[in-house]
């Protein structure tokens, strides 16, 4: 057998159905979509997901939990991080930055309570957790809390008439 005398198998080649193309083709008019129907129009296909109108299954599955729109994220920094001030130095959320510790200092800094802190330092910072401050007492330590930066909602007092 030569390459010229080779063929594709019987059936395995069809010729293309050209539909909508006069009444003489055998596929005129309607086009092989069969007579009226949301299908037979243009447009007709609906969505995968498209139940028929009862009540679709991303309505039907239930949505948990909730976003609270009032928490605080704090940008967290430990305690065995601050070693690397000198001692007896006063460590500002600017200073924290200047460092690497923090990213911005348009958010609230945490003092975490990890490690061991091995030299005297004055800190300021939004917030500290308990055992950071037990820790830094025992170091003599002193930490000083700082205003909020801003707060996103206010609550309103109603005023009495």
């Amino acid at each position: 057998m030569k390459v010229h005398q080779l063929k594709p198998f019987p059936g395995s080649k069809h010729k293309r159905k050209r539909v909508g193309r006069g009444l003489g083709s055998g596929h005129g008019v309607t086009a092989t979509r069969g007579t009226k129907g949301q299908k037979a129009r243009s447009g007709g296909a609906k969505s995968p997901w498209f139940e028929g109108g009862q009540n679709p299954l991303y309505l039907r599955i239930p949505s948990k939990g909730f976003t609270n729109i009032f928490r605080k994220e704090y940008q967290t920094v430990k305690l065995e991080d601050l070693n690397i001030f000198e001692d007896k130095s006063v460590v500002k959320p600017e200073d924290l930055l200047e460092k690497g510790l923090i990213k911005t200092i348009n958010q609230e800094v945490k003092i975490l309570g990890n490690g061991n802190l091995t030299k005297t330092l004055e800190i300021h910072a939004h917030k500290i957790t308990r055992r950071a401050l037990e820790k830094l007492k025992k170091n003599n330590s002193v930490f000083k809390k700082l205003p909020p930066l801003r707060k996103k909602f206010k609550k309103v007092k109603k005023q009495k008439k």
